[in-house]
């Protein structure tokens, strides 16, 4: 992964950006596959390099294999490229949503600690919503 700009860096109070991530997101939640819970999601973000990347879940009628939002994008960034720098979720009613442990863990993996999420309670850094994480340092070898 390449190192991402420092959350001091990037702006918390963009509302162009964060406006333009909800819209996004608005529009990947529209093609979301939730026929078992009725619950559609779309995710947005933005990278290092400027591109857009949206994902939306997509159930399964084995409910374990669901593919959460995050998920989608994540696919979405590999084709791209970059960091993960701004992300948003919501719901079907357009309602911000913070991510799941699964995929604070899977955002935290393409974006890292400084990684700006918005949630219902403002924009906070990924080391925030998911403190003390393990990621791919700790898997280095110390030789």
């Amino acid at each position: 992964m390449t190192a991402a700009p420092d959350a001091a860096a990037r702006s918390t109070d963009d509302t162009r950006v964060w406006e333009e991530l909800r819209s996004a997101a608005r529009s990947a939640m529209a093609h979301a596959y939730a026929p078992y819970s009725n619950y559609p999601v779309g995710a947005a973000a933005r990278t290092d390099r400027g591109h857009i990347v949206t994902g939306c879940n997509v159930e399964n009628a084995s409910y374990g294999l669901g593919l959460c939002a995050e998920c989608g994008l994540v696919s979405s960034l590999r084709l791209v490229g970059g960091v993960l720098t701004h992300f948003t979720c919501v719901d079907g009613d357009g309602n911000v949503l913070v991510p799941c442990g699964r995929c604070r863990q899977l955002l935290y993996e393409f974006g890292g600690p400084e990684l700006l999420v918005h949630t219902p309670e403002g924009i906070r850094a990924m080391s925030q919503l998911l403190p003390e994480a393990f990621g791919p340092a700790h898997l280095q070898a110390d030789n």
